[in-house]
């Protein structure tokens, strides 16, 4: 593996909120894509246009019932909100009636504030006029592009539809329609990329003056077509194209340096932002604050009722969910079906009770996440000294190996920490503490 070369900018941890003064975050899922990615592993795919009237219903639905459903899984949920985010999927293969029942259903059930943060998913090429206008017309201010790569050949390898010119084209049309806070998506190991390619992707998206930039590094699993492809040995999707894992890190690495020195400054182990572009709706999934899915394979978090509730009002209102009591409880988790069929006919959510344990450990792998680090004071504040200090050997031995560094109570990852991210976290689950009920 390259060694990190990358100085990153030390972001001020963000310090614990009341739970009770939290506004919501609001994501509605759109799987409907007008192509299926080889390296996409979402539960998103190609549908009949005939189910996307079928599935605005269910979504709308969805959304009426959201305060029923949240008292029926124990957890509280305000109507105010300040975060809008449509993801997939692509959202904007929908049409502009059926966009705009989804905003107006969130905005007759919710409180959304004035200046919420609105976003929405584009594939570069589908932000037809009419789309357009209706995103102004709904309030969207935030667009993110799923661009992967400026490079039109690596494009098409892994079947995105767009050429380079394309998004260049939608980012003006954007700004012209006054939505200047956008998002570039690129993936980092996709099939024939080069050193050189990489750093055109790179530098290009710099060139746009985009002030949000996500960087992923190809994730291989069964899930997706490529990443089976190549777990297998095989060469369908260009599998044997794909750069070995020291040149995706490398390609990844560069990518922090030439960003950060533009500054647009890395604020969490994939994202990158000039000051005061961040993205809200994504901090609260890091900063474990409070939000709610709609959608095929939506996922929500909500604190409990109170900590240590029985769900006894849930087994009464949900009875056929299942539930039962799980002890000490400090929040909720639920996620809809990932199947649309099952979606569209009403099929049960999967829920999680979060124990105070379990909290503790998303307050360590999540907030790790970003380059401001977790503050052990005020982790200790809300779980207590004795639980954070059992974590003290754990973080004294992946200091050693230079994955946290550690600067009084701040611990954060170091650059080499964030291409092992997930051996760090590991280190910080506990067996036993989750408390699933399907």
């Amino acid at each position: 593996m390259a060694a990190a070369a990358t100085k990153m900018e030390k972001l001020s941890p963000r310090k614990w909120d009341n739970h009770s003064s939290m506004r919501l975050g609001i994501y509605i899922s759109v799987p409907f894509c007008r192509t299926k990615c080889s390296y996409c592993n979402f539960a998103s795919d190609v549908f009949s246009r005939a189910l996307f009237d079928r599935y605005v219903d269910r979504v709308c639905a969805q959304i009426a019932g959201a305060t029923e459903t949240a008292a029926a899984m124990g957890g509280k949920t305000e109507r105010e909100a300040d975060s809008i985010y449509l993801g997939g999927g692509t959202p904007t293969v929908l049409d502009s009636e059926q966009l705009q029942r989804i905003f107006a259903a969130v905005h007759r059930h919710f409180s959304i504030v004035p200046d919420a943060e609105v976003t929405v998913e584009c594939a570069p090429g589908t932000l037809t006029p009419a789309i357009l206008g209706t995103l102004v017309g709904c309030g969207v201010n935030r667009v993110s592009l799923g661009v992967q790569s400026f490079v039109d050949g690596e494009a098409a390898a892994v079947g995105r539809l767009h050429k380079r010119v394309m998004v260049l084209e939608d980012i003006a049309r954007l700004r012209g329609a006054g939505i200047a806070n956008i998002n570039i998506d690129l993936i980092a190991g996709l099939p024939h990329q080069t050193a050189e390619s990489w750093r055109l992707s790179v530098v290009e998206t710099i060139g746009t003056g985009a002030p949000h930039v996500s960087v992923y590094m190809l994730e291989v699993d069964e899930d997706s077509r490529l990443g089976s492809e190549l777990i297998a040995g095989g060469s369908r999707y260009h599998a044997h194209f794909v750069p070995d894992d020291d040149a995706t890190a490398d390609f990844y690495l560069e990518a922090c340096e030439r960003l950060n020195s533009a500054g647009i400054t890395q604020y969490e182990i994939s994202n990158f932002a000039r000051p005061g572009f961040e993205s809200l709706h994504n901090l609260k999934y890091w900063t474990r604050q409070p939000y709610l899915g709609f959608g095929v394979d939506a996922h929500s978090m909500l604190f409990s009722t109170r900590e240590g509730h029985d769900f006894s009002r849930a087994e009464t209102i949900g009875h056929e969910l299942g539930f039962s009591p799980c002890g000490d409880v400090e929040a909720v988790r639920f996620a809809a079906p990932d199947s649309l069929d099952k979606y569209i006919s009403g099929a049960a959510s999967q829920r999680t009770a979060i124990s105070a344990g379990a909290a503790l450990e998303e307050a360590f792998f999540l907030g790790l996440r970003l380059t401001g680090g977790v503050s052990l004071d005020q982790v200790a504040a809300k779980f207590g000294a004795d639980a954070v200090h059992r974590h003290d050997p754990a973080i004294a031995e992946m200091t050693a190996n230079d994955l946290i560094e550690r600067e009084n109570e701040i611990v954060r990852l170091t650059p080499r920490g964030r291409l092992l991210s997930n051996e760090v976290f590991e280190r910080f689950l506990v067996p036993g503490q989750g408390c699933s009920v399907d």
